[in-house]
């Protein structure tokens, strides 16, 4: 019979400190998974807090001058333009241009028949005649009573009597001719003539139209106009009026010439602004020597304006409009919003020139955020930002993003 081996007592000592260091690393490792947790969990808050942070495009103004143009609808007239109207009564007897017709200063328009004119003409010669008689009696009666005051034939007060009469006699002889002159006057404007050189633009009469003298009976028998040049009138908005200035070139284009520009120069201003419409009008010039174009014609008129050689330009989008008025929005060195009020010198679209308010070291929200505020931190596109923390599924996924 073999003897019994009793077990040895360090056996149960190594297995009570193995216990203990089993149960040592589980607190460890539930105490460090804890922290890291907590870590973590501060990390992704923080993270989230940037997340929130708005970002915005800053940019700084552009000081540098431009020239941008504007274009506005501009209507061609005659440089001359003359409306022709009868001052005889009576019928057109002929016309001799119509519309179209190019003309020289003093060609034969048109002839009106006035047969009223005619037989006032004869009754004025007719009544001159008898006035130059009467006055031809009396001076000789006066002369006549001259010769016998010597002899006493007759008394003064009867030679102050015949003197009386001849003055008298020789003014209505004086009024019978003036009466004659003017109708004779009137009779060569039963030729109507052109008073320039030019065309014919318009023709409202034709032979045997009742014609009354004056401007009131109707519309202008004949309009002549000189289009060898042409003026353009344009209605400037009133901000744009100090960079027009007298001799500025503009770009001229109209419907029936595509893709063809004509030359303009400014040639005056009317140096008042219309309360209606806050424009001003002004006139251009235009050659016109090759009859290309036409009056009445619209056009569409580029004008340049030069700007100053330092301005500050910012883009449209940066304007903020509420019941404070006009604002830019500004980011400060530490990312806070600053919001600017400022006054524009000349709205160029896409862009804006600003007046007063703004200093070209600012940065400026190219587009701000609704409901952005003084004070509020903002993040720039384009700066670096905080890395996502890494949670427990990015670990076990780490090609998710």
């Amino acid at each position: 019979m073999e003897p019994k081996i009793s077990e040895p007592k360090t056996s149960r000592r190594g297995l009570r400190l193995a216990g203990f260091a089993a149960a040592a690393i589980a607190v460890v490792v539930v105490v460090v998974g804890i922290t890291s947790r907590k870590v973590a969990d501060a990390k992704l808050s923080q993270w989230t807090a940037d997340q929130a942070v708005p970002v915005v495009a800053v940019a700084s103004p552009d000081t540098r001058g431009r020239v941008t143009a504007i274009d506005l609808p501009g209507r061609l007239e005659a440089y001359s333009q003359a409306q022709i109207f009868a001052r005889v009564s009576g019928y057109i007897k002929s016309w001799d241009a119509d519309i179209g017709t190019p003309v020289k200063t003093g060609q034969l328009l048109a002839e009106i028949d006035a047969p009223d004119l005619d037989q006032q003409i004869m009754q004025a010669q007719a009544d001159l005649a008898s006035a130059q008689a009467n006055a031809l009696l009396s001076k000789t009666t006066l002369d006549r009573g001259q010769s016998l005051i010597p002899s006493g034939a007759i008394s003064r007060q009867d030679l102050d009597q015949r003197t009386a009469d001849a003055g008298n006699k020789q003014g209505l002889v004086k009024s019978q001719q003036a009466n004659l002159d003017r109708l004779r006057v009137l009779e060569k404007y039963k030729r109507i003539e052109a008073p320039f050189d030019g065309l014919v633009t318009a023709r409202a009469t034709d032979v045997g139209s009742l014609i009354n003298a004056g401007s009131g009976g109707g519309p202008a028998l004949f309009v002549v106009s000189d289009v060898s040049k042409l003026r353009v009138y344009v209605n400037v908005p009133q901000n744009y009026v100090p960079g027009i200035k007298i001799g500025t070139k503009a770009r001229l284009s109209v419907p029936e010439y595509p893709g063809r520009n004509f030359t303009a120069t400014v040639e005056a201003s009317a140096q008042a602004v219309d309360v209606a419409s806050g424009t001003t009008r002004m006139q251009l010039i235009v050659d016109n020597s090759n009859g290309e174009l036409m009056t009445g014609a619209f056009a569409n008129v580029r004008l340049e304006l030069a700007g100053p050689s330092s301005v500050v330009n910012i883009p449209a989008s940066a304007l903020i409009f509420d019941q404070n008025g006009l604002r830019v929005a500004t980011v400060s060195a530490d990312g806070r919003v600053a919001l600017k009020t400022v006054t524009i010198s000349r709205d160029l679209g896409k862009d804006l020139e600003i007046a007063t308010g703004l200093d070209v070291n600012d940065r400026v929200i190219t587009t701000p955020p609704d409901g952005i505020a003084p004070g509020d931190q903002v993040r720039i596109a384009g700066e670096s930002k905080p890395g996502a923390p890494e949670t427990a599924s990015n670990k076990r996924n780490p090609d998710k993003g």
